[in-house]
């Protein structure tokens, strides 16, 4: 590749998102893909040849898109499902073969990293920590924190459960109580583990606590009541808890079409948003969470500030 401008690209197990820059980190384009790649994957822990599809065609068009800006550095970094998928690795390899993106399936710790990173950006610098939880498709990460620039993990963990895989294996496409309690105990066994093993409880009202990915986005804007989703209002938005559990339960109480038809959540989301609520609402509950700050900002950030650095040097 050649040319002065940078591009981070994120895999996820719902999305396939690009950020485009020029090198001093000014965005030039940008977009998300919903390419839903852990779809079906729960069963039998296969990327099912329709998901392998759309991510192939996803990722061949931000290949052209790379050329077309002028790319001449990138990165690509695949998260959750391909880290559990087993044909995961010949995924990658495919994507090579046919966009000639290369693909680098990060462990849940390098992700956790990376998207603290971009989150801290929207941090009370008052507090001296953070607490940041990313709720992405496949997996959810829980992160502890220094509240700096270039912030000191103190603790982290991964919660096998994202809004993609849990709404089909606890079946969720509409709120019920029982399935719903069911992947609300999923979760809680991490968020015990969680606080048993960092200092979080301890420094509990030192910490700012922020929540990436779209599903506190979509809620941030219900609670302004936006009429329309706009994810660039939302970021570095915060409300309390209980402004925030008004929409959650307002969520709980829609049918399949209401999701749908919904402003904020729309027909791409609709089918994953209720078991996102509830990881969602479960990790305040747990972490008893007063405000909560929902950041836009994540990995992509954190991937274009070290491949300037690298340009640079």
């Amino acid at each position: 590749m050649q040319g002065e401008n940078l591009a981070a690209i994120d895999l996820g197990t719902n999305s396939c998102r690009i950020r485009i820059t020029d090198k001093n980190g000014n965005v030039i384009y940008r977009e998300a893909v919903t390419t839903k790649l852990g779809e079906g994957l729960a069963e039998n822990m296969c990327f099912t040849s329709e998901a392998i599809e759309r991510g192939l065609k996803c990722l061949t068009h931000f290949a052209e898109l790379m050329k077309d800006y002028e790319v001449g550095h990138y990165r690509a970094v695949a998260t959750a499902s391909c880290r559990m998928a087993q044909n995961g690795a010949a995924f990658v390899q495919m994507v090579e073969e046919m966009s000639g993106i290369k693909l680098e399936v990060i462990s849940a710790e390098e992700e956790a990293a990376l998207t603290l990173k971009g989150a801290v950006l929207n941090a009370d610098k008052t507090k001296p920590y953070v607490l940041v939880y990313d709720l992405g498709g496949g997996s959810t990460e829980i992160t502890f924190a220094s509240n700096q620039t270039e912030p000191q993990i103190l603790y982290t963990i991964s919660v096998p459960w994202g809004a993609r895989n849990a709404s089909e294996v606890f079946d969720l496409l509409e709120y019920n109580a029982d399935n719903a309690a069911k992947l609300a105990n999923e979760v809680k066994k991490y968020t015990r583990q969680f606080l048993q093993n960092s200092d979080y409880a301890v420094h509990h009202d030192e910490c700012c606590c922020l929540a990436t990915s779209s599903t506190p986005l979509r809620l941030l804007n219900m609670v302004e009541n936006t009429g329309v989703y706009s994810k660039e209002y939302a970021d570095g938005l915060a409300a309390p808890i209980e402004k925030i559990e008004q929409q959650v339960q307002k969520v709980f109480n829609m049918s399949l079409i209401d999701l749908m038809q919904n402003p904020y959540i729309g027909e791409s989301r609709s089918s994953i948003f209720v078991a996102a609520c509830v990881i969602f609402k479960t990790i305040y509950d747990e972490l008893q969470i007063k405000t909560l700050t929902a950041s836009l900002k994540g990995a992509q950030e954190a991937l274009i500030e070290e491949l300037g650095q690298k340009w640079q040097n």
